[in-house]
């Protein structure tokens, strides 16, 4: 098979950048043993936040002293399995580090500021290209809520950044928040509401519908695993794959969690981990007893979020290894903090699901060119901005495969920051 440019994944990331690349002429295949949007994908099953305000990196000063107590908790969202400590602990200290001073939180913030303003504006626009516009609301906001006053000042920190980076958030308290989710438990007296951001009702069906759109535009899929590549005097000339070689100038990572092997051998050594999370989701019509707008629950650190199916209930961080089986209690702990969350849902019935985040330790992708192999562009590591960030990661890569100039500094975005 021949292409000008292969695509390695066919998850958000990749699903955009393939739209990019067709859009501008070139011939592209998308290479992804899985159906795009299918349930064994990490698009498949997040919390569905259009969130251009989740700048701060997942630690902060302080957090370790959290730690203990998070794995202690059974129903913590913070789990560690023994066995794979080991391996993880490297990637744990990077991850404390990334956010342990104000200075290093708020370094990041600016940065991730760049790759996520306007992102539900960006998703809006390229969803009706794609002939879903139904699948994005970019003007619904998100709410953080909070068990009273003193539990959101706390988090005075991050709310302070986001502001000063001129992101509106209102404060809503007592009665108003019970006026605007009155099926929201009245243990949970104050929110602050994000306008700006969003949420895509089917994030499933939206990862689908853009590789549809960009096949409508010529790009080829096949199912297979991307193993390697095939360069010459450093310049590539094909990507190797369980279906064979296919010949192109130019090849994207975007395989997600599986994106550090191909990384290396492209000649970037990256500490890519995945926070495997899980979700449960009660699915139903539009009169269930829910969120009104999705909402972050400070205290147990998930989202719940109504879709197009129903509600979801995403979040939970579980440190073990891709292909460590199942740990279904984890989900059974999403069902017991939505049903007490939204106390007026019957959750009995709700469908469980694992999946693995892309996490790099500081909270930022990787989105650059490969050191050793020309033509090579990583883009992954989105972490817990996956979703959000995706429409103008796929542009960026694309600018970087076909040598525009990118929209943002890249900068923060390289890979030589691990070195």
């Amino acid at each position: 098979m021949k292409a000008d440019i292969a695509v390695l994944g066919a998850g958000i990331i990749g699903a955009h950048t393939a739209v990019q690349l067709a859009e501008r002429g070139l011939k592209v295949v998308l290479v992804d043993p899985g159906p795009p949007g299918g349930e064994q994908a990490a698009s498949f099953g997040n919390a569905a936040w259009l969130s251009s305000h989740s700048v701060t990196p997942p630690s902060s000063p302080g957090i370790w002293k959290q730690v203990p107590k998070w794995l202690r908790d059974p129903l913590g969202p913070l789990s560690l399995r023994p066995a794979y400590l080991p391996k993880a602990l490297p990637w744990l200290l990077q991850y404390l580090s990334a956010g342990a001073t104000e200075q290093k939180l708020r370094g990041i913030a600016a940065e991730l500021r760049t790759l996520l303003i306007d992102a539900p504006k960006l998703h809006a626009e390229i969803a009706t290209r794609a002939g879903v516009p139904e699948l994005i609301d970019a003007g619904s906001g998100l709410m953080h809520v909070y068990p009273d006053r003193a539990s959101y000042e706390a988090d005075a920190l991050g709310w302070r950044i986001r502001r000063e980076l001129g992101i509106v958030c209102d404060e809503i308290e007592g009665s108003e928040l019970a006026r605007c989710q009155p099926d929201l438990a009245r243990a949970y007296t104050f929110a602050v509401n994000v306008p700006e951001a969003g949420q895509c009702l089917d994030p499933g069906a939206y990862c689908a519908a853009l590789v549809s759109f960009a096949q409508s535009m010529g790009a080829r899929r096949i199912a297979a695993h991307a193993t390697g590549f095939r360069s010459e005097n450093g310049r590539l000339r094909a990507v190797e794959t369980s279906q064979g070689e296919i010949a192109c100038d130019a090849a994207v990572i975007a395989c997600g969690a599986r994106s550090a092997a191909l990384a290396r051998k492209a000649g970037d050594r990256v500490p890519l981990e995945s926070e495997r999370g899980y979700h449960v989701t009660v699915e139903g019509g539009a009169n269930m007893p829910g969120p009104t707008t999705s909402v972050m629950v400070s205290d147990r650190k998930v989202v719940i979020t109504r879709l197009a199916q129903g509600i979801r209930c995403a979040g939970q961080v579980e440190i073990a290894s891709p292909d460590a089986a199942p740990d279904w209690r984890r989900a059974e702990i999403m069902r017991t903090h939505l049903a007490a969350i939204f106390p007026g849902l019957d959750t009995s019935d709700a469908r469980v699901w694992l999946g693995l985040r892309p996490s790099l330790p500081d909270g930022k992708p990787v989105i650059a060119a490969a050191r050793n192999i020309k033509g090579v562009v990583h883009c992954f590591g989105h972490g817990h901005v996956g979703l959000v960030s995706s429409a103008r990661s796929g542009r960026l890569a694309a600018q970087l495969v076909t040598g525009e100039t990118p929209e943002i500094d890249l900068a923060p975005f390289s890979s030589d920051r691990f070195r």
